[in-house]
């Protein structure tokens, strides 16, 4: 466990989760794939992310060493796949994710070759499907979908190899507007503390590439609360383009049902 993965309570993150999630993902093997793309018989190619979901289940600490992150195949498509991923602390499930991952040629999205295909499948869980990923309704990329917005500059730091805002660096922005409509909702002026009621949840689904440089507006709307939880949706915008959405849950603290009502924060 490194210390930028720990939250402000002391315990794992949801970004610092994710990061695991990536990290496992990393280390997965392709043998017949890697041979192929060696052999420069595949290519060539990027790999972009479609979507990803992490939940933190339950508080992992700096003292817990046990720590495993499982990772299997859930979906091979045509051009893509999704990986499903389980943390555990010794024999309890502390976290889960899913990524889905595409391949994009100069053309768009070319399909997966044999070899990565016969590699997938030997990853595949046992009840895999090719279900269709759900992707989120059409109104989610409307400005006027979002009552509260949250001005966001990338940063240099934030672009990857590919040239374009890493999906961590974004995930870091959900978690930024979600703390500028806490505070806000709270009356925490400049200079206070923002309220440490960061999501515990997000699925993410990116729409276009967000580039450096550019100043973009992270869009909040309260979906639904109860006395425990508030279920966040959330848009990435330059100007009117949407360029990604998420959903989050985070805890509702001393959030007030008046700010929480449509209408109760602008």
């Amino acid at each position: 466990m490194r210390q930028g993965d720990l939250g402000r309570n002391d315990s794992v993150s949801t970004i610092g989760m994710a990061r695991w999630l990536e990290d496992a993902r990393i280390r997965v093997r392709l043998p017949r794939f890697e041979r192929l793309v060696r052999a420069r018989g595949f290519g060539p190619y990027q790999i972009v992310f479609v979507s990803q979901s992490v939940e933190r289940l339950a508080a992992t600490h700096r003292t817990d060493t046990d720590i495993r992150v499982h990772t299997g195949i859930r979906r091979i498509g045509r051009s893509s796949f999704t990986f499903e991923q389980a943390v555990f602390v010794g024999s309890e499930r502390v976290g889960s994710g899913e990524a889905t991952v595409l391949l994009l040629g100069s053309a768009g999205a070319l399909a997966l070759p044999d070899e990565l295909i016969a590699d997938l499948t030997a990853l595949a869980m046992p009840d895999s499907s090719e279900t269709a990923v759900t992707r989120p309704a059409a109104e989610r990329q409307q400005r006027d979908h979002y009552p509260y917005f949250a001005p966001l500059r990338a940063r240099i730091g934030d672009v990857d190899s590919n040239q374009h805002v890493n999906f961590i660096a974004l995930a870091t922005w959900y978690d930024d507007a979600v703390a500028a409509y806490t505070s806000a909702a709270l009356g925490v002026g400049e200079g206070g503390l923002a309220p440490d009621l960061s999501p515990s949840s997000y699925r993410i689904n990116y729409v276009g590439e967000v580039t450096y440089p550019g100043n973009y507006e992270i869009g909040v709307l309260v979906r639904s609360f109860d006395a425990e939880a508030v279920h966040y949706e959330l848009g990435i915008f330059l100007g009117g383009t949407c360029l990604g959405v998420a959903d989050a849950i985070g805890a509702r603290g001393e959030l007030s049902a008046e700010s929480l009502a449509p209408g109760g924060l602008h």
